[in-house]
């Protein structure tokens, strides 16, 4: 018997929800042609149709994207145009303007005349834009990585690579906040001009060198075009740093490490014998003392690490007096993290800002160029303190800096969260000492100094 055009088999899921009567989940499913289909339909269907159907755009919507189209071309030629005319190609502009609607309103002649000197001008300023200056450019700094109050090397080649001569053009190389300009002559095909640079440095940080741009533009500078041809290179300015050499502020220098309470079935420090168990490694017996007891016994040893060493360096422009002592910390955390990485040791320079990539020392420099100040929120020494006692629980030296700003009871609660078995140290840097000075707060022990040399005798005194 054929089936109605009007009914439909049931569908899955009408078959599943049918499950506890029978009659229901064998009476068909009906869907009428005129009435619209419901949510449970909708839900059964199996196919890959969107759930919203998309809807064709009304002619306000459309003219909506249309317009908006067209001011981001507005824009991104208004901010061509902005840099290829310079101020006094803006005065010049609207002087002419100026000019021509007073020739045109007044009937002066005299106007007249000026407007058209001035769009003259205008005109042929602009012919020196077009042009192209196909150089092939090599930038090449000797060293990428400075100290402060060295001088940063570098070269600027171009070539004529083309089969036509290039008029002469100015090249511009940004470094940092300031600009370089070089004079490039005219060159013949295959000819070559070398620029030879230098860069002072005066300040820690990261420049910028580049990228390098040639510009185009008119002798009376009322239109500039420049085109960067190179990208940029970072120049780290690392702080200045002082050698402690025969100093060292850890426990051990052995390859023991310095040995912990926990005792542990492997390592190098043996510490007694206790009988065997499951599991324990047989290279460890201790055969004598197992055929006297008769019983087997292995060795134990204690857990033994190397020494951990952690450089606090407080960052919160609060505690320094001025930029110099900011600095001064800086180059303190600095000498001491070298101290620590030529030591072998591990090395955990922090700040409230958070942990410092100190792997190498090059990396421990960079990351100490890039370093400034940190909110209030994020607290002073205290805090820091207790992010070291928090992050580094096994530490074996921590070195704390901060500046002058910071009072002995700052110092005692820092120092009181750190862990009992650590060996602290703080020192503060103030531009207004003349020496050295040493104190004891608490358990740590407290250095103020007012100038980097002065670091390694007040660690010596702290020595000894």
């Amino acid at each position: 018997m054929s089936q109605a055009p009007e009914t439909l088999t049931p569908s899955r899921r009408t078959r599943r929800q049918g499950g506890d009567s029978g009659a229901s989940a064998a009476r068909p499913e009906t869907v009428s042609s005129a009435a619209p289909p419901t949510d449970d339909d909708a839900v059964a269907d199996t196919g890959d149709a969107p759930l919203v159907a998309p809807r064709e755009a009304t002619a306000a919507e459309r003219r909506r994207e249309q317009i908006d189209v067209v001011r981001r071309r507005v824009l991104r030629i208004a901010r061509i145009v902005a840099d290829v005319v310079q101020p006094l190609g803006w005065v010049l502009i609207a002087t002419a303007v100026l000019v021509w609607w007073l020739a045109f309103a007044y009937g002066w002649r005299e106007f007249l005349v000026v407007a058209g000197v001035l769009t003259t001008t205008l005109v042929v300023s602009l012919g020196f834009l077009f042009g192209r200056t196909n150089y092939e450019i090599g930038l090449d700094l000797t060293r990428t990585h400075v100290v402060v109050g060295e001088r940063a090397v570098g070269g600027l080649m171009l070539a004529n690579r083309t089969s036509r001569t290039l008029l002469p053009s100015e090249v511009i190389l940004p470094v940092g906040a300031g600009r370089g300009v070089f004079q490039v002559p005219r060159l013949v095909p295959g000819e070559e001009h070398e620029e030879v640079f230098a860069i002072p440095t005066t300040a820690r940080g990261v420049l910028s060198v580049g990228p390098v741009s040639v510009r185009r533009g008119d002798p009376l500078g009322l239109f500039e075009r420049a085109n960067d041809r190179r990208q940029a290179v970072d120049l780290f300015v690392h702080p200045r740093t002082t050698a402690l050499d025969g100093l060292s502020l850890g426990h051990m220098r052995d390859l023991e490490g310095l040995p912990a309470q926990h005792l542990s079935r492997d390592d190098v420090s043996f510490h007694a014998l206790r009988e065997y168990q499951p599991g324990d490694d047989l290279r460890h017996v201790h055969w004598k003392s197992t055929a006297r007891v008769g019983e087997v016994m292995v060795r134990q040893y204690e857990e033994t690490r190397r020494s951990h060493f952690v450089v606090g360096l407080s960052t919160l422009p609060d505690e320094y007096r001025d930029a110099d002592e900011f600095e001064l910390a800086i180059s303190v955390a600095g000498s001491v993290g070298l101290r620590a990485l030529r030591d072998s040791r591990i090395l955990d320079a922090r700040t409230q800002q958070g942990p410092l990539r100190s792997i190498t020392p090059r990396r421990f420099l960079d990351e100490l160029s890039l370093l400034g100040h940190s909110r209030a929120r994020l607290g002073g020494i205290v805090a820091l303190a207790g992010g070291i006692a928090a992050h580094a629980p096994d530490a074996a030296v921590v070195v704390l800096v901060t500046g002058s700003r910071t009072d002995a009871a700052e110092l005692r609660l820092a120092c009181s969260r750190l862990p009992q078995s650590v060996r602290a140290l703080a020192v503060v840097t103030d531009t207004r000492v003349d020496a050295p000075a040493l104190q004891r707060i608490g358990e740590a022990d407290v250095i103020t100094i007012g100038a980097l040399d002065q670091l390694p005798r007040a660690v010596r005194k702290v020595l000894s």
